[in-house]
C-alpha cells in the first residue's frame, strides 16, 4: 500500500454490521436470542416422528398442546426481549417459569436442551442491566509552569478536597464501617428498638 492510496471507504456491509452492533448492544440480545431458540425443540419434539426403516417411532404426548403454547411463548418473550427491552425482568421470570413447566409437560422439557436454555436465557433477562453512556472527560487545564506533563494523574487527592475524619461519640472508628455495631458507639452487636 503506497502513501497516495486513499482508505478504505466503509462499505454498505460495515456500516449494517456495526448498526447491528449498536443495536445489539442496547438491549438483552443474548438473552431474547437463547428464549427464542429454547421454544423450537419444546414445540418440535412433541410433533416429531423419527423413521427408523420401516418402524415409525412417534414422540407425541398427551400434552401436544401445551407443548406448542410454551414454545410460542417462549419464542414470543424472546423476540420481545429483542424489541421491548424494558420487560426484561418480566420476560426473564416468565422463561425460567415456562422452562420449568416444560419439564413434564413436554418431553423433558424438549429433551432438556429448550429447558436448559430457557434458565439461561431467562437468568440473562433478568441479570441484564442498560449501560450507561461514559461521559466525556473535560480538556486538562494544564500551564505547564510545573514538571508535570499535561494529564498526568497525581497521587493522592488535591489538599482542599480531603474531608476531615469524624470520629467520636455515636460515630464509628472506621469510615467505611457501616454495620452500626462498633464498640465506639455502644452498640456491641445488640439493636434498641427505641
Amino acid at each position: 500500500m503506497s502513501a497516495e492510496t486513499p482508505a478504505a471507504v466503509p462499505g454498505q456491509f460495515t456500516r449494517r454490521r456495526l448498526q447491528f452492533r449498536a443495536w445489539r448492544g442496547a438491549r438483552p440480545f443474548w438473552a431474547g436470542l437463547f428464549v427464542a431458540l429454547a421454544g423450537f425443540p419444546i414445540m418440535y419434539f412433541p410433533y416429531a416422528n423419527l423413521q427408523i426403516g420401516h418402524l415409525t417411532l412417534a414422540m407425541s404426548t398427551t400434552a401436544g398442546a401445551g407443548s406448542l403454547i410454551i414454545g410460542v411463548l417462549l419464542v414470543v418473550l424472546g423476540l420481545s426481549l429483542w424489541f421491548q427491552r424494558h420487560i426484561r425482568v418480566f420476560a426473564g421470570v416468565a422463561a425460567i417459569l415456562l422452562g420449568l413447566v416444560s419439564i413434564p409437560v413436554s418431553n423433558f422439557g424438549g429433551f432438556v436442551i429448550g429447558f436448559l436454555l430457557s434458565l439461561v436465557g431467562g437468568a440473562m433477562a433478568v441479570s441484564w442491566v442498560p449501560g450507561t453512556p461514559p461521559e466525556p472527560e473535560p480538556p486538562a487545564a494544564g500551564n505547564g509552569t510545573d514538571d508535570t506533563p499535561e494529564g498526568a494523574v497525581l497521587d493522592g487527592p488535591e489538599p482542599d478536597t480531603v474531608m476531615p475524619r469524624r470520629t467520636g461519640a455515636g460515630m464509628p472508628d472506621e469510615p467505611n464501617d457501616l454495620s452500626g455495631t462498633s464498640p465506639g458507639n455502644g452498640a456491641n452487636g445488640r439493636h434498641s428498638a427505641g
